[in-house]
């Protein structure tokens, strides 16, 4: 039997760190149930194993005050600021274990943390991911925008097959035992002038948008969330609780 049902919660400005010590607090709790169930299965015989004790899984929006984050495959010479230099942007610095490499966070970006129990789900992270990303490019296209992929990278993009190419939303996650955590982070009203402190991604050579630039105004970001959160329960096939 698995568990389809998603308990939504809305943390809304958190310090990055208070949101990543929350995020492996729920994590290692399901990695710990997962674990604590199949030894529980191995120890049973037959028909003695009546009832299934069910992972649970959730879905977290949240914004972040300005704050760098590097993946595990980043290099930290994609930040461009010393220590000064992130003092003088109010911004603070985290190397973390999701994959990918450097990214921004920032007010006016949702960001989203699936704390998902694959097993519930699909255990393909590469269709996790592209599912992801499906989310995003619907809830832009429900605002007019026609964006894409960009072949061998991760994220949402606009013309990714020219020289405009520009990024407007960032994956990155991490996987254990089939259990997620980390997620994405989708640029709506964001200041992206951050952006030019580092590298983003890793990639020297492409742009960074929000929906702000490309749509010419500031957007309801509480309407955005509504979007994305309906389609991501739509694509994962998840009921919200």
């Amino acid at each position: 039997m698995k568990n389809k049902k998603v308990i939504a919660q809305d943390w809304g400005l958190i310090d990055y760190k208070e949101a990543w010590d929350k995020q492996e607090e729920i994590f290692s709790a399901i990695v710990n149930l997962k674990t604590e169930i199949r030894n529980r299965k191995a120890g049973t015989e037959g028909d003695e194993y009546e009832e299934e004790t069910l992972t649970p899984n959730y879905l977290v929006f949240c914004e972040h005050p300005n704050v760098y984050t590097l993946g595990k495959s980043g290099k930290p010479e994609h930040l461009l600021l010393d220590e000064k230099g992130l003092i003088e942007k109010h911004a603070s610095y985290y190397p973390i274990n999701r994959g990918g490499d450097i990214t921004y966070h920032g007010p006016g970006q949702i960001v989203s943390y699936p704390i998902l129990d694959l097993d519930n789900f699909f255990t393909d992270i590469h269709l996790y991911l592209r599912t992801l990303e499906e989310a995003v490019i619907l809830t832009l296209a429900d605002y007019g925008l026609s964006a894409g992929r960009y072949p061998g990278y991760t994220g949402v993009w606009f013309d990714a097959d020219n020289d405009k190419a520009r990024k407007i939303c960032a994956l990155g996650v991490r996987c254990s035992r089939w259990v997620t955590m980390h997620g994405l982070a989708f640029n709506v009203n964001t200041n992206l002038d951050y952006f030019k402190n580092i590298v983003p991604c890793g990639i020297d050579d492409k742009d960074v948008t929000s929906m702000q630039r490309e749509l010419g105004y500031e957007i309801d970001k509480i309407q955005v969330k509504k979007i994305l959160k309906h389609h991501i329960s739509v694509l994962f096939n998840m009921e919200m609780v």
